[in-house]
């Protein structure tokens, strides 16, 4: 059984910046992709960004790229959300995720199979 946890949410004005973290347990965490997903109040879990198992490519939703950057310490296994330039309309629960061995890089929900509990993100404006 694979557990990720997530840390590092909390509430920052506008323009700041946070850095998000997701512990995974497990002894082949470089065989999977990533991903980091997001739920706002009244809205549908959406993708944000996702990076390969070896940490060389990496995807983004159009919404957070340019500010948004994804990251993985195999070493850790641990991967890493770093989020600049904050805006109100990022608040939410932030989630990562798996991938599913069969798929790489991706956006969908159903490409993961394990999630961590969620950290808040809350910026106030």
């Amino acid at each position: 059984q694979v557990q990720l946890v997530e840390s590092g949410g909390g509430l920052v004005q506008a323009g700041g910046s946070l850095r998000l973290s997701c512990a995974a347990s497990g002894r082949t965490f470089s065989n999977y992709a990533m991903g980091w997903f997001r739920q706002a109040p009244g809205k549908e879990r959406e993708f944000v960004a996702a990076i390969s198992g070896s940490g060389r490519s990496t995807v983004y939703a159009d919404s957070v790229k340019g500010r948004f950057t994804i990251s993985r310490d195999n070493a850790k296994n641990t991967v890493y959300l770093q989020m600049n330039s904050l805006k109100f309309e990022d608040t939410a629960v932030y989630y990562c995720a798996r991938a599913k061995a069969e798929y790489g890089l991706g956006g969908q929900q159903l490409q993961y199979d394990y999630w961590g509990q969620g950290t808040q993100v809350t910026v106030s404006s």
